[in-house]
C-alpha cells in the first residue's frame, strides 16, 4: 500500500475509534478500533472492530445501523476529498490470544517429568 493510504487508515482508525468510545455506551464492553483498509481511491473502507465483554453481533449491527451519522462526524473531524462509505467488520485476534494465554497457563500447571540426571 502507498504511503498516503496508510497515513489515511490510521488517521480514521483514530477518528473512528473516538467517535465509538465518545458517542456510543456499550454497557460494560470493550468496543476498540483494531484497523481501517481503506480502497485505493479512498470511497470504501472496512473498520476492524474488537469486542470485549459483550456480543459482538450486537454491536457490529449497531455500528453498520449508524454507519452513515458515523461518517457525518468523521467528514467533519478529517478533510478528505471524499469521506468512504464505512463498513464494520469483527476482528477476533483479541479474542484469540486471550484463549491462547488461557491454554498457556493450564499447560504450565500441568505436571511435569523428572529430570533424569536428579
Amino acid at each position: 500500500m502507498s504511503q498516503r493510504i496508510d497515513r489515511v487508515n490510521e488517521l480514521l482508525k483514530r477518528e473512528i475509534g473516538t467517535v465509538v468510545q465518545k458517542d456510543y455506551e456499550w454497557n460494560g464492553s470493550l468496543v476498540t478500533v483494531s484497523a481501517v483498509e481503506t480502497t485505493q481511491d479512498i470511497k470504501e473502507a472496512k473498520v476492524w472492530i474488537s469486542v470485549l465483554g459483550g456480543r459482538v453481533e450486537n454491536v457490529l449491527e449497531k455500528l453498520n445501523h449508524d454507519h452513515g451519522s458515523i461518517q457525518k462526524k468523521i467528514s467533519k473531524r478529517v478533510v478528505l476529498k471524499s469521506t468512504p462509505v464505512l463498513h464494520f467488520r469483527h476482528d477476533g485476534s483479541a479474542e484469540r490470544g486471550v484463549e491462547i494465554v488461557n491454554l498457556l497457563d493450564e499447560v504450565a500447571k500441568l505436571p511435569t517429568a523428572k529430570d533424569p540426571e536428579e
